[in-house]
């Protein structure tokens, strides 16, 4: 084999997500094998997120024996730009199994451009930086004909001690261009049989878009900084269409930043998936202010949008500001109940510990989710990522750990409003909050399903120790943050 590619998210060492069990095929690794494939390369897959340590990783290079091995990092998968530091550990063991069997090593994703020194200090001999498929296809032509790397735009390496990088490379403009996923190198069935068995239905993944123009000053863009790029509304529906003869399944996540940040692309794509007379239900994320505009909604709801998730943040707008988020706490209201209106259901990502939150701060968020009760929420807490204006404005408070070791970590990192033990706690209230509300609400509208039944007595859980949980949750405020 010429090019084993692989990544080193490992769905076995994250317990939340584990136990979640949702797993998803590394996009972004299948984008980069179908375009080295077109090129002639014989490329296989290693796919860490159904492994169950690097030790299959090793297993898999002495199968195979690939002359160069590429961790490809999956950059649609939010968790790989987080960084989580048992998945670095993991890509070190990966690239020093590689060295070992006698590969070249080039590794590629967030983590790498934001860190290359870490890397190349491991033992990878290349970086590609930022967006990566056609950096990976010249650098591989350049080893082979004994062309000097450093023509490459977009790599580092190390001389010495010292990181060199080469010209970054423009992100692609134009996604038509490239090939479809290498699906067929994934297991797909797996996925299929751990996902029915699970929850009783599939889901695979797909995108419409690359990057995001906002300006977020806690988001982090090593990949696509802030440009971005779209699909054209028909390829995406001929790819639905594909993958849905392939592999029928039941849903379907685009993965994108923000799915339809152009004023009519949405309402082109139900327009298309109408003419192709296919509908397969989708989850998706949105903007509250974009979701406001013309005929979107309605037109996700043509689409098939079967939850909608919005960044919602907070209910303070001070602390929507603070963030140069962009949008209104009315928005989040006024998109929630259309979308409510329209059959489509809900999620919000909310986001505690910004620098200068306070108690009435999160009051105004628990109340908005109290009042529109979305169908699910997501909770985490501020995390300073390299290259962010917010990472810079608490850089000098951040702690020997810069990085969360899997993704219910909830580790304060710099010096937040307040200690890591009270959003751990915070997180337990607003979820038993939450869950309780939430099945109040089927009771009184009579809509329990028969897992509603059964999560009845968790119900009952959840409301008699949410005052034990909120009165530890005071006591916890009252602590000095240090």
């Amino acid at each position: 084999m010429d090019v084993l590619l692989g990544q080193s998210y490992y769905l076995r060492f994250d317990p939340k997500l584990w136990r979640a069990m949702q797993p998803y095929p590394p996009l972004g690794t299948l984008y980069a094998a179908a375009v080295l494939r077109e090129q002639g390369w014989n490329v296989g897959l290693f796919d860490a997120m159904l492994a169950e340590s690097p030790a299959a990783w090793t297993t898999r290079l002495d199968e195979v024996r690939p002359r160069y091995a590429v961790i490809f990092e999956d950059s649609f998968n939010y968790l790989s730009k987080m960084s989580l530091l048992r998945m670095r550990e993991a890509a070190f063991a990966m690239i020093a199994a590689a060295k070992a069997a006698g590969c070249y090593v080039i590794v590629s994703g967030a983590d790498m451009t934001d860190h290359p020194q870490l890397y190349l200090q491991a033992g990878a001999q290349v970086v590609v930086m930022g967006e990566g498929e056609i950096t990976l296809a010249e650098l591989l032509r350049a080893l082979e004909g004994k062309q000097p790397i450093a023509d490459i735009h977009g790599v580092a390496w190390l001389e010495g001690d010292q990181v060199h990088k080469s010209l970054p490379r423009p992100p692609l403009r134009d996604l038509d261009t490239l090939p479809r996923p290498a699906w067929d190198l994934a297991d797909i069935p797996r996925y299929q049989a751990l996902w029915r068995e699970r929850h009783g239905y599939t889901s695979l993944n797909l995108i419409t878009t690359r990057g995001c123009p906002f300006h977020c000053n806690w988001c982090a863009k090593p990949i696509w900084g802030q440009r971005y790029a779209m699909r054209s509304p028909a390829r995406v529906a001929d790819e639905m269409r594909w993958i849905r003869d392939q592999y029928a399944p039941d849903t379907l996540w685009f993965m994108d930043d923000i799915m339809g940040i152009n004023d009519r692309w949405i309402e082109q794509f139900a327009d298309e998936l109408d003419s192709r007379q296919l509908r397969i239900p989708f989850k998706s994320l949105n903007r509250a202010d974009l979701l406001l505009r013309g005929e979107t909604i309605s037109a996700l709801a043509r689409a098939g949008a079967d939850i909608v998730w919005i960044g919602a943040e907070s209910g303070s707008q001070k602390i929507l500001d603070a963030m140069d988020k962009g949008t209104q706490v009315e928005q989040i209201y006024t998109a929630t109940r259309q979308l409510h209106a329209h059959g489509i259901k809900v999620g919000f990502f909310l986001q505690f510990g910004y620098p200068g939150e306070t108690r009435a701060d999160i009051d105004l968020t628990l109340n908005m989710v109290r009042e529109l009760l979305p169908d699910d929420i997501g909770i985490s807490v501020s995390y300073p990522l390299p290259g962010t204006p917010f990472y810079e404005r608490v850089r000098q408070d951040l702690k020997e750990r810069q990085n969360w070791q899997d993704s219910e970590d909830l580790a304060m990192l710099y010096q937040g409003p307040f200690n890591t033990a009270f959003y751990r706690q915070l997180h337990t209230v607003v979820h038993k909050d939450y869950r309780s509300r939430k099945m109040w609400q089927a009771l009184r509208q009579g809509k329990l399903t028969r897992a509603d039944v059964k999560r009845t007595a968790a119900m009952l859980y959840h409301q008699l120790t949410l005052p034990l949980a909120q009165a530890r949750l005071n006591a916890l405020a009252d602590i000095p943050v240090r």
